[in-house]
Formats: C-alpha cells, structure tokens, sequence
C-alpha cells in the first residue's frame, strides 16, 4: 500500500500484564516491541497512525482498569515518540482527535472489547473503525485467529495490508513447517497434550526428534505403562498418546521422555517433599512438577544436534521457581546453539523466554499463543486469510 501522509488504522495486540500498573508492562513488553517497526515505517512517512487494541476480558463493558493509557504510555517510551490515548474508540470526539492529527502523529483508540461489535464481529462497528481512516493494516498476530470486527471486518471497507510483524510471524512459522532445516525437532511441554495435538499431528511427517516435557510427558508415560503417582493425566488423551508413540517408531522419529522427574509431595510452590525420581518409578502421591536436571542436560545435548527446533511448553511449573530449572537449562541450550533456527510458540512459552532473558537469542519467538498453535497445526487464520494476497 502506498500510505505515504495517510491515515492508516493498525490492529496490534498490546494485550499485556497491566494489573501492576505501568512497570509490570514494562516487564512484558514483547508485543509492544514486536509492533514498532511498523508504528516506526509509519510515523516516518508522514501518515496519521491509528492504533487499536484490546485489553483482557471486560466483557463488552467499560472496566477502568482496562484502560490502555497506562499502555499506550508504555509505547510511547519504546517509541520515544508521543502516544497519545483517547478515552473512546469510536464518535465524535474520537473523530475530531484523529481530524487534528499531524503527519506523524499517533494516537491510541481504547479497549476495543468495551464494545459489543468487537467480538461480535458487527458489520457497524467495524464501519465506525474504517470510516476512520483510509488504509487498514493487520499487525496482531496473536488474535489473527479470531475473527473479529478489528481482525476481519475492517478489510471489508479499507484496502489492507499485513505488518512486519505479521510477515516475519508466517515467514518463519511458514519456513519451519515447509522447509526446515533438517535434523527437525519438536520440543513440546506445558500442561496438556489437547492443546498440542493438531500441531503434532501437522507436523509428524516432518519431524525427525520429538522431546515431549512439561504435564504433557505425564500422560505420555503413563501411556507407556508407567507409573505417575498422583500426577495429572489426561485419561481422555491416553490413546492419542499411545498412537503417537507408534506412528513416531514406525517413521523412525525419535522420541525423547525424560528418564528422571522432579517430584513433589503436593502442587505447591514450596511442598514439604521434593525429590528426585526415575520416571519409572514415581512414588505413590507424588506430583511430576518438572524434567530433572539429568533429562534437562540430555534433552540439551540432543537438542543442540537439531538444525530447527520447533518449541511449545514449558518443561516443568515454570512459575515456580522452585520448579523452572528444567526448562532454564533446556532454553539456554538452544538459544546458545550456533546454527539452530528456534521458533518458539507464544503465549506461557514467550513469557518464560522473556523472563529467562533469551528473546533476543532464539530466531524467532511468537507474539500468539493460540494463534501460532494453530498456525503450526494447519489451520487457516481468519485474520490472515482476510488480507488481499500480495501480486
């Protein structure tokens, strides 16, 4: 799109921790950062920028503390740029700010999940969002899979296009899954194995190294016949795990569980027992609370063997740090890996790559925890598919 002097509508996720007010943000500030080379293209070609965003769930009501001025103040940090936010998203005083903008001035629209049309996906108030403006441009890849009014509707009535970080997200998620770099592994944790099936089942006929950490590897033990103490498993997810395991051996994948556990008297973050334990041999009543550090240094050693690594989950309570060693000693052994392309998924994976320091080592680290889970397992982007295809 040529936007030079226009006014151009961006969606971005700037859905960021706010409870503790603008340094908790600052903290976690990924998406935020991941935005501003398209904020920056803009702001340097004279256009008029009008961001809009969500924030949490308020249910299609005004909650005050679901204001995003604390974040557009962040931005504007980031930016060193002036941010201004509006108290409205759409209406007369919304219009009258946005007809007094500068070239090269910004404002912020607020929480776009104040109003119904939003998820709604509302013919109206995706309207009200492009009579705004005069281009759209789609830079959220982390609500790409929801088809909303901001997401889907607007490109409707605007000529639209995807941001650079929308690009580079199903640039290298698309590499990954079209033409990786072989060995190809994939390093899945966090809680469920439900979350990660249509991923695995995507990507299977590519993989050559499955590592599986996190609550996931619960259920996959006890498929192979193990026992889990009182750790959770997925009973409903067994026989996926047990077909898994047998269409890994029949391709030749190879597939890494960790051979220790951590193990806890209770789920807590300081319990009265912790032990180490073989994972055939989790005592009755124990808890799986991370990999040891024995499986932690071998999923490193062969992770560091892999050309790409697809990775998905924390391998232990991450949140705990009684707990986080296991997925500290995984993460820096593929971010300090020379010649490993690593594309981490969002969400509760971002996070702990943010917290550990590493965003900056890995290749790529997604902004969308669902998104990038289905984008990974195969599935059509509402948000994506709604932008024209380039010439």
């Amino acid at each position: 799109l040529d936007v030079n002097g226009s006014r151009v509508l961006v969606r971005v996720d700037f859905n960021v921790p706010i409870e503790q007010g603008i340094e908790a943000i600052a903290g976690y500030d990924q998406r935020l950062r991941a935005t501003l080379p398209t904020i920056q293209y803009l702001i340097e070609r004279g256009c008029r920028t009008i961001l809009c965003s969500h924030l949490g769930r308020p249910r299609a009501k005004v909650d005050e503390a679901l204001r995003l001025g604390p974040v557009g103040d962040r931005l504007a940090v980031l930016l060193d740029h002036p941010v201004k936010s509006l108290p409205e998203i759409t209406g007369p005083s919304v219009e009258a700010a946005i007809a007094g903008m500068a070239p090269g001035d910004v404002v912020l629209l607020e929480n776009l999940r104040f109003d119904a049309g939003e998820e709604a996906n509302d013919p109206g108030f995706a309207q009200s969002l492009a009579a705004l403006t005069d281009y759209f441009v789609m830079d959220a890849f982390a609500v790409a899979h929801r088809a909303h009014a901001s997401t889907v509707g607007v490109t409707e009535y605007l000529p639209s296009a995807m941001g650079f970080l929308v690009e580079r997200e199903v640039t290298s998620m698309g590499r990954a899954l079209e033409s990786p770099e072989k060995p190809l592994a994939a390093l899945m944790g966090g809680a469920k194995v439900s979350d990660k099936i249509l991923l695995l089942d995507n990507i299977m006929d590519k993989l050559d190294h499955l590592f599986i950490g996190g609550g996931m590897c619960v259920t996959f033990l006890k498929a192979q016949g193990h026992g889990v103490g009182a750790s959770q498993v997925e009973e409903d997810r067994l026989e996926f795990a047990r077909e898994m395991l047998g269409e890994a051996e029949k391709r030749g994948i190879k597939v890494h569980l960790p051979s220790e556990v951590v193990v806890a008297s209770e789920f807590a973050a300081d319990p009265a027992e912790v032990q180490v334990s073989s994972a055939d041999g989790v005592p009755e009543g124990g808890i799986i609370m991370d990999i040891a550090p024995s499986a932690a240094q071998q999923f490193a050693s062969e992770l560091q063997q892999c050309r790409t690594v697809i990775w998905n989950g924390p391998m232990g309570v991450f949140e705990m740090p009684r707990f986080s060693e296991g997925t500290r000693v995984v993460a820096e052994a593929i971010a300090g890996a020379p010649g490993v392309t690593s594309v981490v998924g969002g969400g509760s994976t971002a996070e702990t790559v943010e917290a550990l320091g590493l965003m900056d080592s890995m290749t790529h680290v997604s902004t969308g925890g669902g998104a990038s889970l289905e984008f990974l397992g195969g599935i059509e982007l509402p948000g994506i598919a709604a932008l024209p295809d380039a010439d």
